[in-house]
């Protein structure tokens, strides 16, 4: 029976492999083969043209190239994109596209869905049913390429799920991004979000590629984040500020925080003093995010409303006197729900695509 190969799970290493071990082909090969599949976003083995046609017709049955579909692509007014894309198994995932000027940003998802619940958000909210496997999260970047005819020059991974929680095939994604063979993202173009998963935090500092992180605090004590961020009561501030640490002095690296700013709930001036006292003596950017109400909502959880401009603006000015380099994010997208997890869940609720 022929064994067949999942391209886009391969590293450049294993690619090197599987041609001249199991394929029997000269080391070059594995070069072509990801030239065709990474630089010109073909996925179609007949398409590439300076392999022979017998060697064509080999890789049809042996080499599986498997970008996720897309179901659904909506685009805002300001010109985000975002991808309902389905996988070989049937499931979901969102990814979006975020232009900025002349350059664009990639959000792309890790898991299906998210076991950590956070109560503010959608993804959180629609439960959790697997990790993504390497290739799954290339994949995404991939097709949103091949989509719009161009590279994208930023990844961040920070769409659906948790990026630290699924460490090995995160990880090996970030090779095959970046290898200079392959997708050759620098490492500066890329950023892991999480939530606070102090193990991956501490990988994360000792990972050979210094990529950038992302940390979603939304509250400064451990009460009131127990309550936003169940993942809080396992890895509680302390102990996360201590990896954070960890991770800038590894890497240099500045950390950027994320703090989505909910009305009466994390917004007040002593929420301002208590983050600036946390994330003193760090090099950190403090991004405070609209709320994006949310439509699906679990029995028993409270809606949340957005902070008003003038509690977000009095925040901000609080967190700048004391030395707490911020800004208030501009809303992107809002007019498709690009927060991740909303178009899934109306998918899976019945709304079918265009």
């Amino acid at each position: 029976m022929t064994e067949t190969t999942n391209a886009l799970d391969l590293s450049y290493e294993e690619w090197t492999e599987v041609c001249t071990k199991r394929w029997e082909l000269p080391r070059y090969r594995a070069e072509q083969l990801c030239q065709w599949i990474y630089g010109k976003k073909v996925f179609n083995v007949h398409e590439m043209t300076n392999l022979s046609k017998e060697l064509r017709e080999r890789l049809v049955y042996e080499l599986l190239i498997l970008p996720p579909i897309t179901v659904r692509e909506d685009e805002s007014k300001d010109g985000t994109r975002k991808f309902l894309f389905q996988l070989y198994d049937g499931e979901q995932i969102e990814s979006v596209l975020i232009p900025q000027g002349s350059h664009s940003t990639a959000c792309i998802s890790s898991q299906v869905g998210c076991p950590l619940a956070c109560s503010f958000c959608a993804t959180g909210q629609s439960g959790f049913s697997r990790n993504l496997s390497a290739g799954e999260i290339v994949g995404q970047l991939l097709a949103i390429e091949k989509r719009m005819g161009r590279d994208v020059e930023n990844v961040v991974y920070m769409g659906m799920g948790e990026p630290l929680l699924n460490t090995a095939a995160v990880l090996k994604s970030i090779e095959i991004l970046h290898s200079p063979k392959m997708r050759n993202l620098g490492a500066r173009h890329i950023t892991i979000s999480t939530s606070g998963i102090v193990p991956g935090i501490l990988e994360l500092a000792e990972f050979h590629i210094p990529v950038r992180l992302s940390v979603s605090l939304h509250a400064p004590n451990d009460m009131l984040r127990g309550k936003l961020m169940p993942v809080n009561r396992k890895y509680p501030l302390g102990p996360l500020v201590d990896a954070l640490k960890a991770y800038w002095r590894a890497t240099g690296e500045r950390i950027t925080i994320e703090y989505v700013m909910l009305q009466k709930v994390n917004d007040e001036p002593e929420h301002a003093y208590e983050t600036a006292a946390l994330l003193s003596g760090m090099s950190v950017y403090v991004n405070l995010i609209p709320y994006n109400p949310i439509a699906i909502i679990r029995p028993g959880d409270k809606g949340y409303s957005r902070s008003s401009a003038g509690r977000v603006k009095e925040f901000s000015s609080i967190l700048s006197k004391l030395g707490i380099e911020n800004e208030i994010r501009r809303e992107r997208g809002r007019d498709i729900d690009a927060a991740c997890g909303q178009l899934r869940a109306r998918s899976s609720a019945g709304e079918g695509g265009r």
